[in-house]
């Protein structure tokens, strides 16, 4: 069984650095009204980025692992708050954006559902206290031309 560790250390107020296995440093931070500095992510949405980072990077290698032609993808992540405090998420919705020619709905689909059902250990996670939805949709890539004269 693996053990994972983080630390927190305050930097001023409820403005904090923290920093995990990884050696990498996050930072977070309260609005200016609750007495923050503003300085940094809200601690709500590294759950939404943790969500998003867990299963866009298993959507993205189970994709790459088909040979799907992938250009370009992005998600979009919409959590919604109950009315009282502690104000958990009680829904979080994922719209998965894919962008490629010759992208198949059905290896789409397939991935998605891996990743919702067996590899993403946040959504494993939040699946037992969040309703979590998705939705998906395949566009063609950007292109971005110039034009010489």
């Amino acid at each position: 069984m693996a053990t994972k560790h983080a630390m927190l250390k305050q930097i001023q107020g409820p403005t904090f650095a923290m920093k995990g296995d990884s050696g990498h440093w996050v930072v977070t931070d309260v609005a200016e009204t609750a007495g923050g500095m503003n300085a940094g992510a809200r601690p709500k949405e590294l759950v939404l980025f943790a969500l998003a980072g867990c299963t866009g990077s298993d959507v993205v290698n189970i994709l790459k692992k088909m040979r799907v032609p992938l250009k370009d993808f992005e998600m979009h992540l919409t959590g919604t708050e109950a009315d009282e405090h502690p104000r958990a998420f009680t829904e979080i919705h994922m719209e998965y954006i894919f962008r490629g020619e010759g992208i198949e709905c059905a290896d789409v689909e397939r991935a998605i559902e891996l990743s919702t059902t067996k590899y993403c250990s946040v959504s494993a996670m939040l699946k037992a206290s969040v309703k979590l939805t998705h939705t998906y949709r395949i566009e063609k890539p950007l292109h971005a031309t110039t034009e010489q004269t």
